[in-house]
């Protein structure tokens, strides 16, 4: 039986896929051998020995210690794609609300509430919320990802011009990206060229403050922003300054901070992008899935930390993660050849640092096999699945 651990609210739509005659789900389980979590903060947390893996039932990894994870042989996966649409549907919104003033306009008209002749109040004060229309602007996407494309082929269904930058744009999300949208190899180009930018990548040390002064001093007068993905890219303080100096028209953002907070023309949601029932639903069955495939079959999709990487064995499968240096994909063949086990089909991969290596072998396997590699300098974890 394996202990699954939620540390969130995690929709019932994928923690009812786990077999119940396999799997025990739980919110403080005992040596949980899976972890699911949305947005709580593990930083802090320790490890137990058994833990196999964590599942964010979400795109962004913050919230979770990937580098030590990896270092402790824990698989951390995400979710990306499950909740594109959602976040799609609100970047529409958030353009729309950076253009027309629109919940300026929503405040005024109902704080008329109980003055005489509001109608009449109304169509006579209407012209303080004008705003311009979407058709004919350019949109500036910053990612090109699952989220990204999809807000770009929606942009152009309304009349827009998109042009985006991704240097790690994949084969999967050019197919799927409208032909009409131009894709620049200079973000600089999104900066100079657009009278909206969004931005669309994951929060890392190297793209903190993607957006800072210098990019906003390149941008056209009256420029709108969007931030619907981490707070960090975005930095609050250039954008408030901006905002005052008329560089900037809007700030449309769904991270609230004390800088922004109660800023005219900034406009602060309250994280709401994924936060619909569609997308929950989603994530959770995609981080479930990921956490049944890995535990059952040792396959890895959508690792945040370790290679994606999957077998279909015909003998009994030997799954190692293991730092991604010389040397030792050969001590591990060399330790099953020793063992007399014939090897029927290996699979390797890497991400940077680490690597992991799934092995099918046949023949009189012995239970010191694992342990004969898991000795060997460089290997983190041995799993063997029969």
């Amino acid at each position: 039986m394996y202990n699954i651990q939620t540390l969130n609210k995690i929709s019932t739509i994928g923690t009812d896929i786990f077999d119940k005659s396999k799997y025990a789900v739980a919110d403080a389980p005992e040596n949980p051998d899976a972890i699911m979590v949305r947005s709580a903060k593990m930083h802090d947390m320790q490890f137990g020995s058994n833990l196999l893996a964590i599942a964010r039932a979400g795109a962004g990894v913050n919230n979770i210690p990937v580098d030590r994870c990896a270092e402790e042989g824990i698989c951390v996966f995400n979710t990306p794609g499950a909740n594109a649409n959602a976040v799609k549907e609100l970047a529409i919104c958030a353009l729309l609300l950076a253009s027309r003033k629109i919940t300026e306009a929503a405040a005024w008209a109902a704080s008329l509430k109980g003055t005489p002749d509001a109608p009449k109040t109304v169509e006579s004060g209407k012209s303080k919320f004008a705003g311009p229309e979407l058709l004919g602007k350019t949109l500036g996407i910053i990612g090109l990802g699952a989220i990204g494309g999809k807000i770009a082929n929606a942009a152009l269904a309304l009349g827009m011009k998109v042009i985006g930058y991704d240097p790690y744009l994949s084969i999967n999300a050019a197919i799927h990206l409208d032909s009409a949208v131009k894709v620049v190899s200079d973000i600089n180009d999104i900066y100079k060229e657009s009278d909206y930018i969004t931005i669309h990548m994951p929060y890392t040390p190297a793209t903190k403050n993607t957006i800072d002064q210098p990019q906003i001093d390149m941008m056209k007068d009256g420029v709108r922003l969007i931030n619907l993905a981490r707070g960090e890219l975005i930095n609050s303080e250039a954008v408030v300054k901006s905002i005052a100096d008329g560089k900037v028209a809007k700030y449309v953002t769904d991270f609230a901070d004390d800088i922004v907070l109660g800023v005219e023309n900034v406009i602060v949601l309250p994280h709401l992008g994924a936060s619909t029932p569609e997308s929950e639903d989603n994530c959770a069955v995609m981080a479930a899935k990921e956490l049944i495939d890995y535990i059952e079959n040792g396959n890895i999709q959508n690792s945040v930390n370790l290679p994606n990487a999957s077998m279909q064995a015909v003998g009994t499968k030997i799954c190692v993660i293991h730092k991604n240096v010389p040397a030792v994909i050969a001590a591990m063949t060399s330790v099953v050849s020793n063992d007399g086990l014939n090897i029927e089909n290996m699979v390797n991969a890497s991400k940077k640092d680490y690597a992991y290596t799934m092995i099918d072998v046949t023949g009189g396997f012995k239970d010191t096999v694992a342990d004969d590699i898991k000795a060997i300098d460089g290997v983190i974890r041995v799993r063997v699945i029969k």
